[in-house]
């Protein structure tokens, strides 16, 4: 849990443990009896696959000794990787919520505060148990298998756009649009060594000169962002194609909503193409969230037809709809 503070370059740097930031808002102590744990205090852009492990642990001990819910605060740049990934492990009934703030404390009205006293009363609240991992700011509830950060600076940063959010805080209670729906969990990674997944965008007049670089000895799987619902230039499609026979590789659309088709277009490049090629549909993830679905996969040594399988579970592919 961290917060910032203005340093002698004029930038914020994570400066506020747990305890102080539980403090900084009395209204808390109204709420619920919190107890506030720091796993690590560094900017949201350094947080890796290990620290979230160390989250993941902190949160079910905290669980198993009797805590109601859990609330996550870390900087927003990587908020929507990180609540998925913990979305996807998080094994306990009780909410786990993932908060930050879209303006430093030395900012006029800073968010931070009633943030964190919304995600409380979001974990504090029996209608969000059994939904996994959600994101609390500007007074929305988002799933986290949906959000999105969808502006660099504003305080309503954070959207669901396919689905909009799952519910608000109003009043001093969260309420919920639809009743709990939850995917099945995945195995928290044992081994020492993290999957390395390659993102690689396509963009107009690209041909996929970087996917040649990437094979088995540098990467283990690559995730396509490509245009519209899973479009990508016919040379980039051939390239995909070889790569598919050394490792997964995945396509999801780059624009961030609707998700990939796998049967209306035809052309070389269209998504048909790849999937004659052998890659295999993101479905409604996001590149970002598919990158992170498909390292959780291979870290725990899943085949190819699990992989694909998992897919149709969390990203809808393969179900005739996007």
């Amino acid at each position: 849990m961290t917060s910032g503070d203005a340093d002698g370059q004029g930038g914020v740097r994570p400066a506020l443990d747990a305890a102080a930031l539980v403090a900084a808002v009395p209204d808390i102590a109204a709420r619920a009896d919190v107890r506030a744990h720091a796993v690590r205090s560094v900017p949201g852009a350094s947080l890796g696959f290990d620290d979230l492990l160390g989250v993941l642990a902190a949160a079910r001990s905290e669980v198993d000794a009797g805590a109601a819910g859990i609330v996550v605060t870390q900087g927003t740049d990587t908020i929507e990787e990180s609540a998925y990934f913990l979305d996807l492990v998080w094994d306990r009934a009780e909410p786990l919520v993932v908060t930050g703030a879209m303006r430093h404390p030395e900012q006029p009205g800073a968010d931070g505060p009633a943030n964190l006293l919304a995600s409380v009363v979001v974990a504090t609240s029996a209608p969000a148990r059994e939904r996994g991992v959600l994101v609390v700011l500007n007074d929305e509830i988002h799933a986290a298998r949906q959000v999105r950060k969808t502006h660099s600076s504003a305080l309503g940063a954070f959207t669901s756009p396919d689905a909009g959010p799952t519910g608000r805080v109003r009043e001093g209670a969260a309420h919920f649009f639809a009743p709990a729906d939850r995917h099945e969990r995945l195995p928290v990674p044992a081994g020492s060594r993290w999957p390395r997944v390659a993102v690689v965008e396509t963009v107009l007049d690209e041909a996929g000169d970087l996917l040649p670089l990437i094979s088995e000895h540098t990467h283990d799987a690559v995730v396509t962002s490509a245009f519209g619902v899973g479009h990508v230039s016919e040379t980039m499609a051939e390239r995909i194609g070889k790569l598919t026979a050394s490792m997964p590789v995945t396509f999801a659309s780059r624009t961030g909503a609707g998700g990939t088709f796998e049967r209306t277009y035809g052309f070389p490049g269209s998504e048909a193409d790849l999937l004659a090629r052998g890659a295999i549909p993101a479905g409604r993830l996001d590149p970002r969230k598919a990158r992170i679905l498909l390292t959780l996969l291979l870290a725990d040594g899943a085949t190819l037809d699990k992989i694909r399988a998992a897919f149709v579970v969390h990203g809808g592919a393969g179900r005739g709809r996007p």
